[in-house]
């Protein structure tokens, strides 16, 4: 039931009366922010070499293509401008290298090593690594290093296009320029070696570089500390002989580097001993510095690049951290609710359990009603079943379809219509219990179906003078198609049974509309139905809870609704059930701080709430993005292993749901369809709620469209009545 809202307009365009269709706003802030999020996964994976990484190390070539001179010369090769000429380190000059970094753990072990000992360096960085750690870069310009291109992702380049080289070169330049603030014209190949190492594979890639303006450095003494030999025989290995200059390969990078730092500690001060000086490359050769300022929009490019890194970085961190709350969060819900629910029907299935003395009084039954005629007459044909003595309240609130005449032609009776102007739910049901006879007031909708014992079944636990509200076991009648399954599903596994779960805390959030009781005393109490949030329901209930009367689930009585059959009216009827939620929320927040029963209800119920009805599902979707992130940049089977997982955990759920409730497991084969999609749809309604929430909006009724697709109750299981007639009533 709702109010009438005027419907909106297309928006019209080109002359003619032509619509143009926009992507509605409830559709493109949550689109936009997947997007984001997904195009931060996909720079993450980039940047990590989780996707377009190229491992593969070509095999040695022959070397007929390759000048003698670069064979038989030095570690520094210039192939600019056509040049093919290569340089040596003067004798008793060193130029320690270090490749791969740099690397947040050794790196700056490195540097200090450089510093204690007052020693310069060249630091071949890789995109990758300076990207994420760029404050290493700069401090290793500040204190007066050279660095070089490694490449981004370190590929071996002959088996690269030139297009690729090129993306190589570029992004790690952008990389260094964000970092540092400089340009640079040193480049050393991935995997490569001596100059003599040169083979016609390698050779034709060299060339290219240098017309990219690159001078490619090598080396001559190789450490091999990646082999960890130790400390000794590194520095056997980066002494050379008889005092030559040299190009010394190391590493700051890759694995463990603890035998390179207490190598540099010995071999720094023992080769300066010996007369030798460790410059950057440029000073050893006595040439320009290989470093360029950079300014201006290039500058800004670089800098907007390590933003976006880092971004894309502590995103990603924020993410997995909100996994790890929502993973927590989905056990331990499945937790209370496998053993909360087991005490709770072990309490009211066990022999001779009564809640207080019989109840026999005569009931109130309140239809607030707008615009069903199509639902109207079952919903009242279905009441005049009952076993239980009743009257019932049509609150008419303004139907334009009839809905008051069809009900007073059946002149049914004990049935009444009060009719008023449209005012809203709320008002209609405060309309309703003013005209109540009785002092049990049962409240249903209109589009819903009474078995004959519902009624009877919802107003026993009123025999206990505690109890001021009872939730009913609503069930979907429409549950033929494949939508109406998987809220068949939802209905039986997340609503019910989270019902006994919070029935057993003494916290249920919410009386449903479809099938709840009150006690007038208790309503009139807390000033009846409000219309301050759009689930009057749930504020109600919490209102209830907040004045100290306890709120039970009756699994008895079962009604059975119209659920939504289209994806627009699920949509909008999701969309208010969550705003309203949040409303009511921030609504009794105060509980938080209160003594009493209303500060029993705030730091248990209202945590609780907002944790597992608002906060989960928000979250739960990352489930999915990472299973995506995961299918594509890997390791693709533990990701498939864990989404299996969940969902076997939460099939077992849903079963153990469903032998509760006594339904049939045969819904249960769309559950993985049902995660895959309809989670989704429920996430993006939820988003939508919390975007409409931050940003001040009021979201009006809306009135759902009735089919009339449920015109009477099931029978009963033979189980289901077997187990009835065994139950005193009580």
């Amino acid at each position: 039931m709702a109010s009438r809202t005027r419907r909106r307009g297309a928006t019209t365009g080109a002359p003619g009366g032509s619509r143009r269709r926009r992507l509605p706003m409830r559709l493109l802030l949550p689109l936009l922010v997947l997007v984001a999020l997904m195009a931060m996964l996909m720079l993450r994976g980039y940047v990590h070499s989780e996707i377009l990484a190229d491992h593969r190390v070509r095999a040695e070539a022959s070397i007929d293509k390759v000048p003698e001179k670069i064979i038989d010369g030095g570690p520094v090769i210039d192939t600019r401008g056509g040049r093919t000429t290569t340089l040596k380190v003067p004798d008793h000059r060193m130029v320690l290298t270090f490749d791969d970094g740099p690397d947040p753990t050794w790196t700056p072990k490195v540097l200090d090593m450089l510093k204690k000992h007052h020693a310069h360096a060249v630091f071949f960085v890789t995109g990758t690594m300076a990207s994420r750690y760029p404050d290493l870069v700069k401090r290793m310009v500040d204190e007066g290093h050279e660095v070089g291109l490694h490449t981004f992702n370190h590929p071996d380049l002959s088996y690269q296009s030139q297009k690729r080289i090129d993306w190589e070169l570029s992004q790690t330049q952008l990389a260094i320029t964000g970092a540092a603030g400089i340009r640079t014209s040193l480049f050393r190949p991935p995997y490569s070696s001596f100059a003599d190492a040169m083979d016609n594979r390698s050779w034709p890639v060299t060339e290219y570089i240098g017309t990219r303006g690159y001078i490619t450095v090598v080396n001559n003494t190789d450490s091999e500390d990646w082999r960890k030999p130790g400390v000794a025989q590194i520095i056997r290995n980066a002494t050379p002989k008889g005092g030559k200059g040299a190009v010394v390969l190391m590493h700051d990078s890759g694995g463990d580097r603890h035998q390179t730092v207490r190598a540099l500690d010995r071999f720094l001060p023992d080769m300066q001993t010996k007369g030798y000086e460790f410059d950057n490359l440029t000073e050893a050769l006595d040439a320009p510095s290989a470093h360029t300022p950079v300014t201006g929009i290039d500058l800004w490019k670089g800098k907007a690049w390590i933003f976006l890194v880092q971004a894309s970085d502590n995103i990603t961190a924020v993410m997995v951290v909100c996994l790890a709350v929502i993973g927590f969060l989905v056990m331990s819900r499945f937790g209370l609710m496998f053993v909360l629910s087991g005490v709770h029907v072990r309490r009211v299935r066990r022999r001779g359990f009564r809640w207080g003395a019989p109840v026999t009084e005569p009931v109130s039954v309140l239809v607030p009603a707008y615009n069903e005629a199509k639902c109207i007459e079952s919903t009242v044909r279905s009441l005049m079943q009952s076993d239980h003595p009743i009257e019932v309240v049509v609150i008419d609130d303004g139907s334009s379809d009839g809905t008051a005449r069809i009900v007073e032609d059946l002149a049914l009776p004990n049935v009444r219509v009060v009719r008023q102007l449209n005012a809203g739910k709320p008002a209609a049901l405060n309309r309703g219990v003013a005209n109540a006879r009785y002092d049990l007031v049962v409240m249903m909708d209109g589009d819903t179906v009474f078995e004959p014992s519902t009624v009877r079944e919802l107003v026993q636990p009123f025999g206990d003078r505690r109890v001021g509200a009872v939730a009913g076991n609503a069930k979907v009648g429409n549950k033929d198609t494949l939508i109406g399954a998987w809220q068949h599903i939802e209905y039986v596994m997340g609503f019910n049974l989270d019902r006994r779960m919070y029935d057993v805390l003494q916290c249920m959030p919410t009386i449903p509309g479809a099938v709840g009781a009150f006690r007038r005393t208790a309503l009139e109490r807390v000033g009846s139905m409000s219309d301050d949030t759009l689930a009057e329901d749930t504020d109600i209930t919490m209102a209830i809870h907040r004045d100290g009367w306890r709120v039970v689930y009756a699994e008895n009585a079962r009604a059975w609704t119209e659920a939504p059959e289209s994806v627009q009216q699920l949509w909008s009827q999701r969309y208010r059930w969550s705003y309203g939620t949040m409303q009511a929320i921030w609504k009794h927040r105060g509980a938080f701080f209160d003594r009493g029963p209303s500060g029993r209800f705030g730091r248990v119920g209202l945590p609780l709430v907002s944790l597992f009805m608002v906060l989960a599902p928000l979250l739960a979707p990352l489930i999915d993005v990472f299973l995506i992130y995961g299918l594509v940049f890997g390791p693709t089977g533990k990701t498939i292993v864990a989404w299996f997982g969940v969902l076997a955990i939460q099939a077992a759920c849903a079963m153990y749901s469903f032998v509760l409730d006594r339904e049939r497991l045969t819904p249960l084969i769309s559950l993985p369809l049902q995660q895959i999609l309809y989670r989704q749809l429920m996430y993006v309604v939820l988003l939508q709620s919390w975007i409409t929430a931050l940003t001040g909006g009021r979201l009006r009724w809306q009135k759902l469209r009735r089919m009339g697709g449920v015109s009477a109750p099931p029978e009963p299981s033979a189980q289901g009545r077997k187990v009835t007639e065994r139950r005193p009533v009580g």
